[in-house]
């Protein structure tokens, strides 16, 4: 009898499962063949396939289609590959799509939840508002210095080695990024590449690093919110969120105490909890760069915050843009030297590029003479297109919206409010039918005459409409100063451990080399 009512409950539980996982198929859209529980997960979950390559796959999967229909776990969402749809949720019904997925359920994490990715509605216009100021032209010009700075302490170290070293990219590249945003955002300075393991830079491996435990986590988040929100399950152990709150008070503490003033992020959010407006000044003639993405007008509304910014807000926004920049910009710095090491003659062309700069500049680069740089500028783009940090993003919606069909066998696809939607940037950016012969590297695709003719909405590197990264700039900046420091004295090339081409972990959610990406670097002969 025991046996009959556990077979009787089994049964149920999958015919349950079975019509969840239909959810797709009974509006009439595409959707692969499904894990329960896991949803479309399961290959990495299993430690078979990259995020990278399983976005690739199912969008490939369904690349005729407008649209299909995913399961992040059990959440399902659906995936845009229309650029007119893309278009229409990001920018022109923004006010329908306006907040993120909630990567962490409400009420575990306050640290988490309070930073600009995770805020929603009013609170994120209000902090997006107060925050964008400090990522504009004229704040890049400021900092740069700050950053030129960092590069040079790279370029001594590998100088004094007495022959051609052997590096793993990832490695040397978070700890610069490490370098520019401690000093940048929380105006402390570290030397990460000579002091190997200070303890600013083993907090942001610890806090950017997805180990199998924390993929786990996130995992349960979408299956059993409510199981993690009882069990307080966060993200990050608490250690990390003491070091930041600690190093925040001190900063701020001593920054009162001392008269400090610094053009970083948390002088701003200072001035903004006095109830200052920080005005922007910034020279727009000389751009970052062609992936640099444009701030909304309604950002610069001069709305105040309806409540005076705390320390744990300020905290937050430290935490949020070191979480993005210290994993995301490295991903970019790391494939970036990969493409010029077996793409050496576009490297050649960029170190021509880099030498005739500094004679221009009489040895000393600066600012605008970094960013009129034109080929520099094609090669960031190009890996931004092929290995793009982000290969997602997502929106949920917060008013009804319904997708009108447009081809045969169409039907209307109504949204309700929370439903989510993913937008497949890897898929986008490897499409044959916008970027012909999508594997392979070349930044002409992103010289004056064909960046022009680049379907809008199908290059999106750091996002859409008002809700894009925030830090486009300092990221495409951080980028070029390392990268042209480093060109001008020393050659990256080929070695043993060079795996070409480069093959992704199925083991890590971080965009990483299955054996690590290594290159050598060596002097360049005139400088011998």
């Amino acid at each position: 009898m025991i046996l009959w009512i556990l077979f009787a409950i089994a049964a149920a539980v999958l015919w349950k499962l079975s019509q969840h996982y239909s959810y797709w198929t009974n509006q009439g859209i595409k959707q692969g063949k499904q894990v329960y529980l896991l949803g479309d997960n399961a290959s990495i979950f299993f430690g078979r396939e990259s995020f990278f390559d399983l976005l690739k796959r199912l969008y490939d999967q369904f690349s005729n289609e407008r649209y299909f229909g995913v399961y992040q776990g059990t959440s399902p969402i659906l995936t845009i590959n229309d650029p007119e749809i893309i278009k229409q949720i990001t920018v022109k019904e923004f006010d329908h799509f306006l907040n993120h997925r909630s990567f962490v359920p409400d009420g575990i994490d306050q640290l988490w939840s309070k930073n600009l990715f995770a805020l929603r509605d009013i609170e994120w216009r209000e902090m997006r508002s107060t925050l964008s100021p400090s990522f504009t032209s004229s704040k890049m010009k400021v900092i740069f210095s700050l950053m030129t700075e960092c590069a040079d302490v790279y370029v001594d170290y590998f100088l004094k080695l007495e022959k051609p070293i052997e590096i793993e990219l990832k490695d040397v590249t978070t700890r610069y990024s490490n370098d520019v945003i401690a000093t940048v955002a929380f105006g402390v300075k570290c030397d990460s590449i000579n002091d190997k393991d200070n303890e600013f830079y083993l907090m942001g491996k610890r806090t950017t690093t997805f180990t199998f435990w924390r993929g786990i986590t996130t995992l349960l988040y979408s299956i059993v919110p409510g199981f993690c929100k009882a069990m307080k399950l966060k993200l990050f152990p608490d250690d990390i969120y003491i070091f930041f709150m600690e190093l925040i008070k001190d900063t701020i503490k001593t920054r009162q105490e001392q008269g400090i003033v610094r053009p970083d992020m948390i002088n701003l959010l200072l001035e903004a909890r006095k109830g200052k407006k920080i005005d922007d000044n910034s020279d727009q003639t000389v751009e970052t760069g062609f992936a640099t993405v444009e701030e909304s007008s309604i950002h610069t509304d001069s709305t105040k915050p309806t409540k005076e910014l705390t320390d744990l807000d300020i905290a937050a926004q430290a935490l949020g843009f070191f979480f993005a920049g210290f994993d995301s910009v490295s991903t970019l710095m790391s494939f970036m030297a990969y493409e010029l090491v077996v793409n050496p003659d576009v490297q050649k062309r960029l170190q021509d590029e880099i030498d005739d700069t500094l004679n221009e500049c009489n040895g000393k680069l600066t600012y605008e003479a970094l960013l009129k740089m034109k080929y520099m500028d094609m090669i960031v783009c190009e890996t931004l297109r092929k290995w793009p940090p982000s290969i997602v993003t997502d929106r949920v919606c917060s008013k009804p919206y319904t997708i009108e069909p447009v081809n045969s066998g169409e039907n209307p696809v109504h949204l309700k409010v929370g439903d989510a939607i993913f937008i497949p940037i890897v898929g986008l950016h490897r499409d044959p039918k916008y970027f012909p012969n999508p594997d392979r590297f070349d930044p002409e695709r992103f010289n004056d005459e064909n960046k022009g003719k680049i379907q809008p909405y199908t290059y999106i590197p750091f996002g859409l409409g008002p809700r894009n990264c925030i830090g486009s700039r300092f990221a495409i900046l951080e980028t070029k100063t390392i990268f042209f420091s480093m060109l001008a004295k020393f050659n990256f090339v080929a070695i043993d451990k060079t795996q070409i081409p480069v093959k992704l972990s199925a083991k890590s959610f971080n965009m990483v080399g299955e054996n690590g990406i290594w290159i050598g670097v060596e002097s360049r002969s005139k400088y011998k």
